[in-house]
């Protein structure tokens, strides 16, 4: 047995919010988590740091690693040291949970040298994240989103991929990131989900692989239900953006973005305090790293 091992997940952008529905869609992007897993021989005793946000609170890592070894009857024998960095800004919505848990619990299946089927080790990741209180629907398509790249439709209350599709590869993505943190277990759930109709229509969109269409749609009405500013991703149209709105329950900001147009939207998102991140559309999978 290796004892330890490292894996990488990448992070996923909003298509829709599953909050109203029970339903969502997300995409991968190439903004990634790697985390390292040790295991110890104390029996029980996980800790865990956030290299990368030393005053976040580790409990979901933690959680990830101690739902591998119950999975395997390890949890008697060994325990663990983990340690995550990411380049992934916490709590803003765009997905550093589920990046986390992914890489995590791929890092611990392979830390014991063992295998585990790629939804098993979403749905530890997703058990994790509900014991840890940091998501509201599970946030299954984030997490297949995250793990698998690509572009991914799912049922999250049954925890099903309901369809996948490839993502162009002209396209780039931005975010706008405020300095504010917003964590999910605090949303308005009851409120969010007076939306339901708008993104009921964002669904059948994104069913129809018109992505774009249903990421502004879904973005622009869960911003008005959560009083969130929507003149910047309206600004973000304006200057070239093919989609934009808001990424999960925000704050932060999605805006799609065909590769001539960067320097254009990145102009119109700076206009705004906060911090612009550039990424790409991502179709790797999460993968355990080499030693």
């Amino acid at each position: 047995m290796q004892h330890r091992a490292s894996a990488v997940a990448h992070g996923a952008a909003t298509i829709v919010n599953a909050i109203a529905l029970g339903r969502g869609a997300a995409f991968g992007v190439d903004l990634w988590t790697k985390a390292e897993v040790r295991l110890t021989n104390e029996a029980g005793i996980i800790k865990a740091e956030i290299t990368s946000d030393p005053k976040e609170c580790p409990r979901l890592v933690e959680k990830t690693t101690a739902g591998v070894l119950e999975r395997f009857g390890l949890e008697k024998r060994f325990g663990a040291q983990i340690k995550t960095q990411s380049n992934i800004p916490i709590a803003r919505g765009l997905k550093s949970s589920s990046t986390a848990a992914n890489a995590t619990a791929l890092a611990t299946t392979a830390a014991l040298n063992k295998q585990l089927d790629d939804l098993e080790i979403i749905k530890i990741g997703i058990k994790a994240a509900f014991e840890a209180k940091v998501t509201l629907t599970g946030a299954f398509d984030d997490a297949c989103a995250s793990y698998f790249g690509g572009a991914l439709i799912t049922d999250n209350l049954n925890q099903q991929i309901l369809k996948q599709f490839a993502l162009p590869k002209d396209l780039a993505v931005l975010f706008y990131v405020p300095p504010q943190k917003t964590y999910t277990i605090n949303s308005d759930v009851a409120r969010l989900k007076t939306i339901k109709p708008i993104v009921e229509t964002a669904f059948k969109k994104a069913l129809n692989e018109e992505l774009w269409e249903a990421l502004t749609l879904n973005g622009l009405a869960y911003s008005a239900a959560s009083n969130q500013n929507p003149a910047i991703a309206i600004d973000a149209l304006a200057s070239g953006a093919i989609a934009a709105g808001l990424c999960g329950k925000g704050p932060a900001i999605t805006a799609v973005t065909p590769k001539d147009s960067v320097d254009n939207v990145r102009a119109a998102l700076q206009n705004y305090e906060g911090e612009v991140i550039l990424s790409y559309p991502n179709s790797k999978k999460a993968e355990v790293l080499n030693p």
